[in-house]
């Protein structure tokens, strides 16, 4: 495949990943003002959101820090929600695990959501990538959300509580997981899996310090794990 073609790979990511600047945008916001909110000075927000790179993690982990939850459940609950990405990492790996091991790296660190769904439905219907066609794909992912994101959080926190409460940028979060994960229920056990999480999610409400969504988390893949191994023993798998 010629680098020409490998590089309209990159400009097609960038314009799969485009709608979810309407997302990534107001949920950055909403975390730096929530952030200030919260004490933290705007470089401790932004040290924070750089380094972490993980939304619903850092809104566990923020949410848990107001409340004076004890670090090692902060830190087991912002690891919980984030165990999504070692599956995502996991799913990449047969696309992009042959790539040098800085090109990896950054894989890894820019994994979210949104780079993954769009990456792994890319590679699945279009076998016939080379592995630079794949590694350009995945960097136009992120070529909008990652700066859009940091760039959303600075305002935020530098605007702090000054953001009215009529803009309603919390609606950002649920908006943003229902797109992403309505199209990815492709089969019996993800269905299984993510009805197990709400329904044990909702009963486990009352557990102290949101602890409630690691029980979830824990019980939901292996709801998951099992539906999937009793459809391979039946053959019902593909």
């Amino acid at each position: 495949m010629s680098s020409t073609t490998a590089k309209s790979y990159f400009w097609k990511g960038v314009r799969d990943s485009t709608p979810f600047l309407f997302v990534a945008t107001p949920f950055g916001l909403l975390f730096g003002v929530l952030a200030t909110e919260a004490g933290l000075k705007v470089s401790e927000t932004m040290i924070f959101t750089m380094t972490v790179f993980a939304g619903a993690a850092q809104f566990a982990a923020l949410q848990l820090m107001q409340e004076n939850a004890p670090t090692l459940i902060v830190l087991a609950s912002a690891l919980a929600v984030n165990l999504r990405v070692a599956m995502y990492s996991a799913s990449l790996t047969p696309y992009l695990g042959a790539a040098p091991v800085w090109q990896r790296a950054l894989v890894a660190y820019f994994t979210v959501d949104q780079s993954y769904a769009l990456s792994v439905s890319q590679f699945e219907t279009h076998p016939e990538m080379s592995l630079p066609s794949r590694i350009r794909y995945f960097a136009g992912t992120c070529a909008l959300i990652a700066p859009f994101w940091y760039a959303a959080t600075l305002v935020g926190a530098l605007m702090g509580a000054s953001i009215p409460e009529s803009w309603a940028l919390d609606f950002a979060l649920p908006i943003a997981f229902l797109a992403m994960i309505a199209p990815m229920l492709r089969t019996a056990a993800h269905v299984i899996a993510a009805l197990v999480s709400i329904v044990v999610s909702i009963a486990a409400a009352g557990l102290p310090y949101n602890s409630g969504l690691l029980v979830a988390g824990i019980i939901a893949m292996m709801a998951g794990a099992r539906t999937e191994l009793w459809l391979q023993r039946r053959g019902l798998w593909t």
